[in-house]
C-alpha cells in the first residue's frame, strides 16, 4: 500500500484533458492528465499523492501549457521534486529529458543513455509509471519499430503531442 502524502495542486485545461499538477515545497511532485476527478484519483491509486487546491498557481502554471501547445515554449520551467522516482526508473526518466522537442527516441535508445543498454522493457515501465507526464516528454519515447506504444492508455493523446512537437520544431 502506497502511503497518502498531501500537496497542493491547480488544474489546467489543455488539448488532452485537465492536468491535475501537484506540487511539494521542492517543486512539481506529479501531473496527471484527464478529467479533473479521474486524474486526482490516478494520483492518489498511483502515486500515493492527495490534493489540496491551491488555485494561486494556476496563472503560473496555466501560462506555460498555453505556450506550450501554442508551440512558443520547448520545456517546461518547472522545479522537479523527484521523490516519487527511484532506481533505474529516475534515470530513465532523466534520460527522457534528453529527448529534444520535436524528436523521438526509442526504448531501447533511452536505455542506453540511462546506462542500461538492455533494460529496454524498464524503460517503458518508467514511461508508463512516471510521475511527470507531459513535463517530463514521455511521450517522445516510441517503439523500436517507430510506432507510438502507449501513452497512459492513450494513444490518440500520444499523437497529438508528438505532431504537435513536429510542427512546431521548424
Amino acid at each position: 500500500m502506497i502511503p497518502l502524502s498531501s500537496y497542493r495542486s491547480c488544474i489546467v485545461e489543455t488539448p488532452i484533458g485537465a492536468a491535475v499538477l501537484a506540487f511539494s515545497d521542492v517543486g512539481l511532485v506529479a501531473l496527471a492528465v484527464g478529467s479533473p476527478d479521474a486524474a486526482a484519483e490516478r494520483l492518489a491509486r498511483d502515486h500515493g499523492v492527495i490534493c489540496d487546491a491551491d488555485p494561486s498557481r494556476t496563472d503560473e502554471v496555466s501560462g506555460q501549457f498555453d505556450e506550450y501547445f501554442a508551440g512558443q515554449r520547448r520545456v517546461f520551467d518547472f522545479e522537479l521534486d523527484w521523490r516519487l522516482t527511484h532506481g533505474f526508473a529516475r534515470d530513465a526518466l532523466r534520460a527522457v529529458c534528453q529527448i529534444p522537442y520535436g524528436e523521438t527516441a526509442s526504448y531501447g535508445e533511452v536505455a542506453a543513455v540511462a546506462g542500461r543498454p538492455r533494460a529496454a522493457r524498464a524503460v517503458g515501465t518508467a514511461c508508463r509509471t512516471t510521475p511527470f507526464s507531459l513535463v517530463v516528454p514521455v511521450h517522445r519515447v516510441v517503439r523500436a519499430d517507430g510506432s507510438l506504444g502507449e501513452y497512459g492508455g492513450n494513444e490518440e493523446a500520444k499523437r497529438y503531442l508528438i505532431e504537435l512537437e513536429l510542427e512546431n520544431a521548424q
